[in-house]
């Protein structure tokens, strides 16, 4: 079976799930690239960073597009940051090469949708 590539982009602060999904994917030998968009990062716990850790190990990385990476996430034993940051237009080249692009944790819609979609 073929290693996919697989960008999970993160909409919202509640990243927790999404990670876990991209560690899934790296445990099935596919490679998992969450993106955390619109920053405000809640603490991380030590369950959290030793799933970006193990990402990591097994090829993959957590990036952020759009706020700066905290300072919480340097892991000294690899002497970099568990979180890398990176800009849209970079994500826009990086996922070019991508298999799968999800995206996950969409906030709830407001607005109707048009009668078409409805059914």
């Amino acid at each position: 079976m073929e290693s996919l590539k697989v960008y999970i982009l993160i909409a919202n602060r509640m990243y927790n799930d999404g990670v876990r999904s991209a560690l899934g994917l790296a445990v099935e030998n596919h490679y998992g690239y969450p993106v955390i968009l619109n920053g405000e990062f809640p603490p991380f716990s030590t369950y959290m960073t030793e799933n970006m850790s193990w990402i990591m190990d097994m090829e993959g990385q957590v990036y952020s597009c759009g706020a700066a990476v905290p300072d919480e996430t340097y892991d000294a034993e690899l002497e970099e940051n568990l979180i890398k940051e990176i800009d849209l237009k970079e994500l826009g080249e990086a996922m070019r090469d991508a298999d799968f692009i999800i995206p996950y944790g969409l906030p709830k819609q407001t607005n109707e949708p048009p009668p078409a979609c409805a059914e």
